[in-house]
């Protein structure tokens, strides 16, 4: 309980730099139970009767201000949503960002929602009155595939661990089928919460949660798991947050689930890393990987990345001893087929773009000629949409709206092409090179590819999985299922063949990424595959290929990694993009001592009038850096602006906007 006269440091609730520091505040005698660390409270902030929301952090100690303070306004909320633990993670993450803690904390504290608190408070005071909580009473589970008790046992150390997933589906009691990894995944964390420890486990998106919560929902009861996603009502955010509050539990979510209160941390997991949905893109725009990274050094407990592929950030920390790789007790690899892109000899394969070897594979497994089994055949293609680029018939060149220059795409069948860009149909449409007024496709898409797929298979089921068509799951009979990239939905049994296609189209994209990203789209597809069904990739070979057929994911991260250094990219070095007015940006980048760079790219335009330059600097060397930028920002943003003569008022400080290791400059 909080004594009468006390100072309290609060953290106001507010996205100006100059404002991410403690604010000293008297705490009133009628406030005095009420006011404990963590609480939201409501505090006045300079003149005029303005009102501010911030969160009671700690009390000053003995060398506190001597004068006189303001008094704290009232205390929002008995409930001390601000954990400790939490507020030293959002304050280290923002300093190496160069960003406030307080852009952090609207990630980590979820709003306040009244009747979800209220019955909180009120499940909470009937089990102090029942006797307190009960302890877990669950035998802990044993995690299969990898050895007696190996993974259990490094858990429980505390280790640091790059997980090589098994490449398969499993399936849980009830008969549901999800990806193993996430059968690994739910059995570690319902060993912790039943040694009476917390576990936070972040994956990219609501499909991979779902597979993780059916796998948790049969080993661990339901009062042990907390699920945060961003999908979720308010209501129901809240609720898991209070939830994580009240003890030990398994908390799932998206990234931002890294934030999550955790009481004595025993696991904190990230699954498939390289995922760029696992990229914050909010200020100050920090990675989960980063974000675990941080939190596990600061609070302990064994830290799993985990996933079918390496990624080249979690590569350089095992090269430099800092992570420990963990694969399978046994090499379970998919079979794998890589073939050229050559037409086939069938006009119906043609059409659809597949190959013999891809074509054969496809036709024994839906009509079972051969020994293969019948069953589903998943098709992984490059694009959404029926045909989302289009060109001039006649001369080739790429089709453009004659309103806003957008490239010419077509929905369906039939259908009017329209803009990508403003939407417009392009009726009356003339080439601007031949004046012709005819089309032709440039590229097929998913829709495409299921309407010639459903021709050449006449009495098959033809399912199209996009992101304006998510499927979860299928059933084990005979069906073609197409799905572009990370849409794929689970077939029960497994998918008795894949075929990945466009993988030439996916490569040909301009990223120092593409091949990492096109080895973890084709292993996430391939781990959907029944035991001994094909894997087909389609006109791709050299390095990556054979990475893809022989699974030797780590081999090939490192040599990426040797490029990455030989270029003196990421995550050889950090990175930091300044983006603003070109003085702006001048200011910012000579705030920064030239000794703590490697070098400085830039400026150069950055669209709407703005540029951006690119520090690049040595790990050793990016809290200076951060320190530095940071100083610049809350510079700008407390300049005043002269109004335009003739004028009166306040003009803003122009924006400067900085993002360190900015994953859109790869």
């Amino acid at each position: 309980m909080a004594a009468t006269g006390r100072v309290a440091r609060i953290v106001i609730d507010s996205a100006l730099p100059q404002l991410d520091h403690f604010f000293d505040y008297r705490v009133p005698d009628e406030l005095a139970a009420e006011a404990v660390p963590g609480v939201r409270v409501k505090v006045p902030l300079r003149t005029a009767g303005r009102i501010a929301e911030g969160y009671l952090v700690e009390f000053a100690g003995d060398d506190a201000f001597e004068g006189t303070l303001s008094p704290i306004e009232s205390v929002v909320s008995p409930v001390p949503v601000l954990r400790p633990e939490v507020w030293t993670l959002a304050r280290r993450l923002a300093d190496r960002s160069a960003g406030t803690a307080n852009d952090i904390l609207r990630l980590a504290v979820p709003g306040r929602q009244v009747r979800v608190e209220k019955a909180w408070l009120a499940r909470q005071e009937a089990a102090e009155t029942a006797g307190g909580s009960v302890s877990p009473s669950v035998v802990e589970p044993a995690v299969r595939g990898y050895g007696d008790r190996v993974l259990e046992d490094a858990v429980s150390r505390g280790e640091r661990l790059a997980l090589q997933a098994i490449p398969r589906l499993g399936r849980l009691p009830g008969g549901e089928w999800v990806g193993e990894w996430a059968v690994t995944l739910a059995t570690l964390a319902a060993g912790c919460w039943a040694r009476g420890e917390s576990a936070i486990v972040a994956v990219p998106d609501y499909r991979d949660l779902d597979q993780l919560a059916a796998a948790l929902a049969a080993i661990a009861p339901a009062e042990a798991v907390a699920r945060a996603d961003a999908s979720q009502s308010n209501p129901d955010r809240y609720r898991a947050f209070l939830a994580a509050l009240s003890g030990p539990r398994i908390v799932i979510g998206n990234r931002s689930v890294v934030y999550a209160p955790a009481e004595r941390l025993g696991m904190l997991a990230v699954w498939d890393d390289s995922d760029p949905l696992h990229a914050e893109p909010l200020s100050p725009y920090v990675h989960t990987r980063d974000a675990a990274l941080v939190r596990q050094e600061l609070q302990g407990g064994a830290l799993v990345f985990a996933g079918h592929t390496r990624s080249v950030e979690v590569q350089r920390l095992v090269d430099i001893g800092w992570v420990t790789d963990v694969g399978p007790e046994r090499a379970v690899n998919p079979k794998v087929i890589l073939t050229a892109n050559q037409p086939a000899a069938e006009p119906v394969a043609r059409a659809a773009r597949i190959p013999s070897t891809a074509w054969q594979a496809a036709r024994a497994a839906l009509t079972g000629d051969g020994s293969a089994a019948t069953g589903p055949v998943l098709i992984q293609v490059g694009r959404p949409g029926y045909a989302p680029v289009l060109a001039c018939a006649k001369c080739g060149q790429a089709a453009r709206c004659n309103r806003c220059e957008g490239p010419l795409g077509q929905s369906r069948a039939g259908a009017v092409p329209s803009c990508g860009w403003c939407g417009a149909l392009a009726t009356g449409w003339h080439c601007e090179h031949c004046e012709h007024d005819r089309f032709r496709m440039v590229t097929v898409g998913a829709g495409r590819t299921a309407e010639e797929l459903g021709r050449a298979f006449p009495g098959v089921r033809v399912i199209l999985s996009d992101g304006e068509h998510p499927v979860q799951t299928v059933g084990e009979s005979a069906a073609i299922v197409v799905a572009t990239r990370g849409a794929e939905p689970i077939a029960a049994g497994g998918y008795r063949a894949v075929l990945l296609l466009d993988g030439e189209r996916m490569l040909a994209r301009e990223n120092l990424r593409v091949a990492e990203d096109c080895l973890r789209w084709w292993s996430n597809a391939a781990a959907l595959a029944a035991p001994g069904a094909p894997t087909v990739l389609v006109g791709v070979s050299g390095a990556l290929g054979r990475a893809f057929a022989t699974g030797r994911f780590a081999e090939f991260a490192r040599a990426e990694l040797a490029g990455r250094r030989e270029l003196r990219f990421p995550p050889a070095v950090r990175l930091a993009s300044i983006t603003g007015a070109a003085d702006v940006v001048q200011e910012a980048v000579e705030a920064v001592d030239p000794a703590l760079l490697i070098d400085v790219l830039g400026p150069a335009p950055h669209g709407d009038g703005l540029v951006r330059s690119i520090l690049r600097f040595d790990y050793a060397k990016g809290q200076e850096v951060a320190i530095a930028v940071r100083a610049a920002t809350v510079r700008n943003a407390t300049k005043r602006r002269r109004a335009p003569a003739g004028k009166t008022g306040f003009r803003p400080a122009p924006t400067l906007r900085v993002r360190f290791d900015d994953p859109d400059i790869l």
